[in-house]
């Protein structure tokens, strides 16, 4: 039973991914990656290395996916978001090698930053 349940989930979450419109698309890699953030800064405060790395590599994915969306022919926003992606990816492989929760936790802040500001940003597309 418990098998079905997962495998329906999965496909209810891999119908959502897949429906979702691109901006949409973009909240929902905010909320994965600051999930997987937390639950790195949890495991990492609990000592288990191996989980710390399994989020903080699931987190490193997702900010490498933003990256490679950006679009920086749009001028000094794109490129500066491009920019600050690749200042968290790095921070999130300094962070894995050292298992360091305070950095963890500041790309996590902009991370939650970043999808706040985006939150907003398609609540005012929408009043247009």
């Amino acid at each position: 039973m418990y098998h079905a349940q997962a495998h329906a989930y999965q496909a209810y979450q891999q119908n959502q991914v897949t429906t979702a419109p691109p901006e949409k698309l973009v909240a929902m890699l905010y909320e994965g990656a600051i999930r997987f953030l937390t639950q790195a800064a949890n495991a990492c405060k609990d000592k288990k290395t191996e989980e710390t790395h399994h989020n903080l590599v699931k987190a490193q994915a997702i900010v490498a996916e933003l990256m490679g969306n950006v679009n920086r022919d749009t001028g000094e926003i794109g490129e500066n978001l491009f920019l600050l992606y690749d200042f968290m990816y790095h921070r999130l492989i300094e962070a894995n090698l050292k298992k360091d929760i305070k950095r963890i936790e500041e790309v996590k802040e902009l991370m939650v930053s970043l999808r706040e500001t985006w939150l907003e940003a398609m609540q005012r597309a929408k009043a247009k």
